[in-house]
């Protein structure tokens, strides 16, 4: 399609395109947003993709997301997943003068989502675990956890073994949560380094090891995780505090966010105690997530975090899911 559009814009030949695409910067990203702007106008969808970006991030431009809404539609229409995903989150949150639509949204992720987006797999699972968009399907969520879980996508592997932990749509195995905890922990998910700590901490799939549970949650603590901090305290009865968050909306904050699908309520979170276990500290298995909304972070730092899940489930007697 980029070349289509450098030759339109350009009235030169698809044989010259290639080149001229070389002697303007390369890449999109290297172009002034002015010169994005004209590509984008012309039909290409990666640059209609990057001014989107620019617009949803205020990079180069004023901030807007309904803007930046409009690009990414322009993409998406073409079959651009990444541009699927961004639009998809934006409808899903629905800020910024962008009307919230979840069925849309719900929409926009399967898109992305088979077209192997990691992080709408992902959001797809979401979708389908709380039934936000579409009809609530444990089995669903759990194929689009594994898929991006699979393809070492941190969140993904933390919502799964949540999955498994609590026994949600699959057989309970301690194993293999814990195996998928130690996964996201090691590609530096702070709700994979909290709930793997408290695996050590209550010897669930492993060992009990109260000393690794502390190193585990000052890890999570170190990220920015400030129920890690709550755990450290129960256990230490010391007070640590949280390295301090970026501001909200930072552009970092907003990219990162984007890339990695984090925003408001992807189900990360926190240990519950399954049925028949032996209780869980009250803060090892908070009620509610450190937001508002239904999802991880205040509602004016939605992408400034990893997603968070609603309460999870009260401790019953004869019964038996995810962010900062």
């Amino acid at each position: 399609m980029r070349k289509v559009a450098l030759a339109a814009l350009l009235g030169l030949s698809l044989f010259v395109a290639p080149a001229m695409a070389e002697a303007m910067g390369g890449t999109i990203e290297t172009l002034p947003f002015m010169k994005k702007l004209t590509l984008a106008n012309v039909g290409d969808e990666e640059a209609q993709l990057a001014v989107g970006q620019a617009y949803d991030l205020g990079k180069g431009i004023k901030q807007s997301k309904a803007e930046a809404a409009k690009w990414y539609r322009k993409a998406a229409d073409q079959g651009n997943a990444e541009a699927q995903f961004r639009l998809g989150r934006l409808l899903h949150e629905g800020a910024g003068g962008v009307q919230k639509d979840p069925e849309a949204a719900a929409k926009l992720y399967q898109s992305a989502a088979k077209l192997g987006h990691v992080a709408a797999q992902n959001w797809l699972g979401y979708s389908y675990e709380h039934g936000v968009g579409l009809k609530q399907n444990d089995a669903s969520a759990l194929e689009w956890y594994r898929k991006a879980a699979d393809a070492g996508f941190p969140v993904a592997e933390n919502n799964l073994g949540l999955m498994y932990l609590n026994g949600k749509g699959v057989e309970r195995d301690y194993e293999k949560a814990f195996t998928l905890f130690q996964k996201a922990a090691e590609h530096g998910d702070s709700w994979g380094l909290n709930n793997l700590g408290g695996m050590y901490e209550m010897g669930w799939g492993t060992k009990a090891d109260k000393a690794k549970a502390v190193d585990l949650y000052r890890q999570a603590l170190a990220k920015g995780n400030p129920r890690a901090g709550d755990n450290i305290k129960r256990l230490t009865g010391t007070v640590e505090a949280a390295v301090p968050s970026k501001p909200p909306n930072t552009r970092a904050a907003e990219e990162k966010a984007a890339e990695e699908g984090d925003s408001s309520d992807s189900s990360s979170g926190t240990l519950s105690e399954p049925a028949g276990a032996q209780p869980v500290p009250a803060k090892l298995n908070p009620a509610k997530a450190a937001t508002a909304k239904p999802g991880n972070e205040p509602a004016d730092e939605e992408v400034d975090q990893q997603p968070t899940p609603p309460p999870l489930p009260k401790k019953s007697v004869k019964t038996d899911s995810s962010s900062d």
